[in-house]
């Protein structure tokens, strides 16, 4: 019996296994949300120096896998060991293992998370190709909520080719038809670009940025337009409620901005696992 026929004969295996390959995707994940926007200051800072006419200064290499991880605090580098997904963690009790100093609950977070979701999508559409192209998904959308979070960037680099993934997955109508899909991206784009607007002309300030514009127009390619309105009403509410309990509680100024994304990114997945049932909901409420 070859792999992919166990696989089809134990669902469980399957689920297992899953699981067990998105803990270390978690991990990966966790470079890209830490790494990328340093990447691309970079990128940024260099052209502006070549902008102006200044000689490029010599610098070490840094991307996604150059250097190697080291503790922020000591520099002490990361071994294999100590970079275990989830079990490294609690090994070390959160701590470094020459300096001491805490580690962030956030990198075991997002392995959890990524793990998490990417079994329930393995148990849910089974072994397929519907599942690997909604674990891709999936994992770009967890990058991207985290990245927004800590930067406020939704970076081109992966909005982008989200936009064109979605448009190819669904050329083999894996979640809607082709036509659904190209016009998902645009409505995506075109709903949020003319918020912006409106409230620029209403306000004179920017009231997102142009990395929210992409990310509706990938979420609209994978899932069709009309998941559109139902990702935009959830990330709507949620983060009405979130930014109105940080300015009660956390007095958290009105003129402070909060990130998009991640709001956008929990409309993304809900419509994703739920959407035809939250649509037909709407649909019967009104």
């Amino acid at each position: 019996m070859s792999l992919f026929q166990a696989f089809q004969a134990f669902p469980a295996l399957f689920v297992t296994s899953v699981v067990m390959l998105s803990l270390a995707i978690g991990s990966f994940l966790n470079v890209v949300i830490h790494r990328l926007p340093k990447m691309l200051e970079r990128q940024w800072r260099d052209e502006l120096t070549e902008l102006n006419g200044a000689e490029l200064a010599t610098v070490p290499r840094y991307n996604l896998m150059v250097p190697r991880s080291a503790c922020p605090a000591c520099a002490h580098p990361i071994s294999a060991l100590e970079n275990v997904p989830l079990l490294s963690y609690l090994v070390l009790r959160g701590k470094c293992k020459a300096c001491h100093t805490g580690i962030s609950p956030r990198y075991p977070f997002v392995e959890a998370l990524t793990a998490a979701l990417s079994g329930y999508v393995a148990w849910r559409y089974g072994f397929s190709w519907h599942t690997l192209a909604t674990l891709v998904f999936v994992w770009a959308l967890i990058a991207l909520a985290f990245i927004d979070l800590d930067t406020f960037y939704l970076p081109d680099d992966i909005t982008l080719p989200l936009v064109w993934t979605g448009l190819l997955a669904n050329m083999a109508g894996l979640f809607v038809d082709l036509q659904s899909a190209v016009t998902g991206a645009i409505v995506g784009y075109l709903s949020l670009w003319l918020v912006f607007w409106a409230y620029k002309l209403a306000t004179g300030k920017d009231g997102m940025g142009y990395g929210d514009f992409k990310l509706l127009a990938a979420i609209g390619a994978w899932l069709g337009w009309k998941m559109v309105p139902v990702v935009i009403l959830l990330s709507s509410f949620v983060g009405a409620i979130v930014g109105i309990s940080l300015m009660i509680f956390a007095r958290h100024g009105r003129d402070v901005p909060i990130p998009f994304g991640p709001y956008l990114v929990l409309g993304g997945m809900s419509a994703l696992f739920w959407g035809e049932q939250l649509l037909k909901y709407y649909l019967q409420s009104l």
